[in-house]
Formats: structure tokens, C-alpha cells, sequence
């Protein structure tokens, strides 16, 4: 299966009459890392959920190879997209094994058992994940962030066209972090996924999306958007933007102990910086 384009057309969520994402748009091209970034609050997670289908749009569409993504029927939509959420799945009474072979579930008919290929694919993947060891463990014994490779795990199963993952680096160690974005980065699949920590954004990205207050503040590749200004603007905190003499990527670092330029109580009232 190739990649699947995604297309988010002037999406908005609300709950009652607070707007937690306020005409959004998005692309994803086929076979693009694209991330979403912004402070807490800020609708990454309200636009993800109705981009795999939890929380239905107010307005707005989502288009995963031109077809309304909320028009399709589950088992159609499954073979295509899965997702990795932020809830760990604490209490499933299953092992690990199981847990991933449930990433088969939309390619196979009812009462179809698991094949050899099945079992080989759930193997591999627990592999790439460094995860191996843990398929004969009960699920819900497990550590935070060994839920969260397993969960990766099975998405990974179900053999995706189109990933959407949000926030896939909590509770992980650095290495681990760096190793699941690594597989993230070459799978054969489109990934939309959640980031709170800019530098991997930046490193692992095609593009990202910056968040605030629902809205879309900036979009572009990582050396346009990262800036002092959006740091600024956007996160009320200061701190810095270079280009890594080693990776070539957008670097940040935050200056904990200085006031954002521009805003409230800076001593600095001119233009802000790029």
C-alpha cells in the first residue's frame, strides 16, 4: 500500500460553546513526517482526535486520499489510517502479543484467526520498537513507556498508509525517543504527529503546523517556522534559533532567565527578531 495524502479543510471543534479548533487547514502529502506544534491548550489533540475519527467536526472536513475521512466505513477507514493516542490502554487484560496482533483486526474477515505472516509481522514490529522481550508480559503491568512502544507497536501491525500519532514520545526515555521517530521517519506511510518538544520536531519533520488558541500561527518547513519571534509570539518565552553545525536542522534553545521580547514587562519594546 502506498502513502495516503491527508487533506484537513477549515476544520473547527468545538465543546459546548468553547471552539477548541477554529478553521484549521492542513495538508500531508504522500510519504510526508508533517508536525503539529503548539503549547498546551493550544487544539493538537482536539484536531487529531477528529482526524481519526473520535471527536466529529463542527465544521470543516478531513480528506484522506480525496474521501471524506468521516464518510468512509470504520473498516475501510482502518486499513488505511491508525492512530496512537496519548491514553496509554492501561487495563487491557492481554499480553503484549496480543495487544499487537490487534493491529490485524481491519485486515481480516470475522472468525479469521491469525496466519503465520500475522505472527511474523507482529514479531517484527515489536522488534523495531525494541519491544521484543516484552511480548509474553500482561499488558497492564507494563511501564508508561513501554505501553507506549507497544501501542506504536500495533499500529505499526496494521501496516498503515497514514499514521497520526499524538504526543508518541511521552513517557520514553531519549533513546527511544530518538529510535521511534527514526522508524516514524521511514516508514512507507504518511505521519501526522503531535510534538511538544521543538528540537525533535525540527530534526524529524518535513513541515509543521504551530498551534495557538486553535488556530494555525505558522506552517512551514522547520527553518521558516522556528524563530524568535514565534517563540515569542507564541510560547511568551525567549530563547534562541540556530542552525545545528551537525544536523543542519533548526536548533532551540530557551533563555529561561530573560523576558520574552515583545512581551509584557520586556524591557525590549522594537521590533521583535526572526
Amino acid at each position: 500500500m502506498k502513502a495516503a495524502g491527508l487533506g484537513v479543510e477549515d476544520l473547527t471543534v468545538a465543546a459546548g460553546a468553547r471552539l477548541l479548533v477554529r478553521e484549521v487547514s492542513l495538508t500531508a502529502s504522500s510519504g510526508e513526517v508533517v508536525g503539529l506544534v503548539g503549547p498546551n491548550g493550544s487544539g493538537k489533540s482536539s484536531l487529531l482526535r477528529a482526524v481519526y475519527r473520535v471527536l466529529r467536526p463542527d465544521a470543516g472536513r478531513v480528506l484522506v486520499d480525496g474521501a471524506d475521512a468521516w464518510s468512509l466505513p470504520a473498516r475501510r477507514l482502518a486499513r488505511t489510517m491508525a492512530a496512537v493516542v496519548q491514553e496509554p490502554g492501561a487495563g487491557l487484560d492481554l499480553t503484549v502479543r496480543e495487544v499487537v496482533a490487534m493491529g490485524r483486526t481491519p485486515h481480516k474477515r470475522l472468525l479469521d484467526g491469525d496466519t503465520a505472516d500475522d505472527a511474523r509481522l507482529v514479531a517484527s514490529s515489536l522488534a523495531l520498537v525494541g519491544a521484543a522481550e516484552l511480548a509474553d508480559r500482561p499488558f497492564d503491568r507494563l511501564s508508561g513507556g513501554e505501553r507506549q512502544r507497544v501501542l506504536i507497536a500495533r499500529a505499526l501491525a496494521q501496516q498503515p498508509a497514514l499514521i497520526v500519532l499524538d504526543e508518541p514520545t511521552n513517557h520514553l526515555d531519549v533513546r527511544h525517543q530518538l529510535e521511534v521517530l527514526g522508524i516514524l521517519r521511514r516508514l512507507p506511510a504518511t505521519v501526522l504527529v503531535a510534538l511538544h518538544d521543538l528540537n525533535l520536531a525540527a530534526y524529524y519533520c518535513d513541515r509543521l503546523y504551530v498551534l495557538k488558541d486553535g488556530r494555525v500561527a505558522a506552517s512551514g518547513p522547520p527553518r521558516e517556522v522556528l524563530t524568535v519571534r514565534l517563540l515569542a509570539e507564541v510560547y511568551g518565552v525567549a530563547g534562541e534559533v540556530v542552525l545545528h553545525p551537525r544536523t543542519g536542522a533548526p536548533h532551540v534553545t530557551f533563555l529561561p532567565e530573560e523576558t520574552a521580547p515583545g512581551t509584557q514587562g520586556s524591557p525590549e519594546s522594537g521590533p521583535l527578531p526572526r
